[in-house]
């Protein structure tokens, strides 16, 4: 489940929602490290700042999702998406998988905004890549049968692992990973129903 054997078509056809995500994610990126672009307005404008939302932009609280700061931020959140998305997304369907992934982010950001400080700036997938775990746990305390023990093991470590990092590194939305986590978790059987 977790190991990548598909060939680069392949794997767009399988899993079009992890793909589009993805090439967002990258081309975004890339708009804001070329010189020829007004990187910064673009990171400016997309980015997730606290008093901002709350004066009404609340573009926001979605864009941030796809934004990134730095290339192993970019990376890191690229290459998780493509390790455990497909899972999820084979199990819920495409459609179902984006929206999973949009409202965990979403929500990751709802809550930065009400606990984190008003200059309080952030970025990243994170929160919707923790609502992808989060709708892992899900599955491994009600929906066991849908993975081997082996994988069940696997998407466990990544969790703890994940969690633990999160409150190792200053630089990371906390708020934001744990607010992803459960909202994939309470999510979960709105999305995997008849599964």
């Amino acid at each position: 489940m977790f190991t990548r054997s598909e060939s680069f078509s392949q794997f767009i056809r399988f899993y079009p929602a992890v793909s589009l995500i993805s090439a967002i994610c990258v081309i975004l990126y890339v708009a804001t490290v070329l010189p020829l672009l007004p990187a910064r307005d673009i990171f400016t404008a997309l980015s997730g700042v606290n008093f901002l939302i709350s004066e009404g932009e609340y573009w926001r609280l979605v864009t941030p999702i796809f934004m990134h700061a730095g290339l192993t931020h970019i990376l890191f959140n690229v290459f998780s998406l493509i390790i455990i998305g497909p899972g999820i997304e084979s199990f819920a369907g495409t459609k179902r998988f984006a929206l999973l992934f949009l409202l965990s982010g979403i929500l990751a950001n709802v809550l930065t905004l009400v606990i984190m400080p008003p200059m309080y700036v952030h970025v990243g997938a994170s929160g919707a890549i923790f609502g992808i775990f989060g709708c892992y746990a899900y599955i491994l305390l009600y929906k066991k049968h849908l993975m081997s023990r082996q994988n069940s093991q696997t998407i466990l470590a990544l969790i703890i692992i994940s969690v633990v990092l999160s409150f190792m590194q200053g630089s990371v939305n906390l708020i934001g990973h744990i607010g992803g986590l459960v909202s994939g978790f309470l999510l979960a059987p709105l999305f995997l129903k008849n599964k």
